[in-house]
């Protein structure tokens, strides 16, 4: 059974920085596609970030310039780098990534919060 295991969420102030981590578990064949959603209180779930298969990542505007996402093929895990939070960026963030024979696949979330 394939699961997405993700880690790194938490509470920081405004200006602040997390990294978020999601590694695919379980025997799979090829991931084409790894990225992250969120989402916030009263609003859509949006995808942040994400990065195919060999090709170049891509972002939402209101992230670009302060999100960075990386992949480690050979370890199946993605990161999201998060520099300079805002409040606005508080949301449940989800590892989504498209497996070969399996499709669409999400992880169960984590919580980050940008207080002051």
């Amino acid at each position: 059974q394939v699961h997405l295991v993700e880690s790194g969420g938490g509470l920081v102030q405004p200006g602040g920085s997390l990294t978020l981590s999601c590694t695919v578990s379980g025997t799979i064949e090829k991931i084409y596609f790894m990225g992250w959603a969120r989402l916030a209180p009263g609003k859509q779930r949006e995808l942040v970030a994400g990065i195919p298969s060999g090709g170049s990542a891509t972002y939402i505007d209101s992230v670009k310039g302060r999100f960075t996402i990386t992949s480690d093929n050979a370890k199946n895990t993605v990161f999201l780098h998060m520099n300079n939070l805002q409040p606005e960026d508080t949301a449940v963030y989800f590892c989504n990534a498209l497996i070969g024979s399996i499709g669409d696949t999400w992880g169960q979330g984590i919580q980050v919060t940008v207080f002051s």
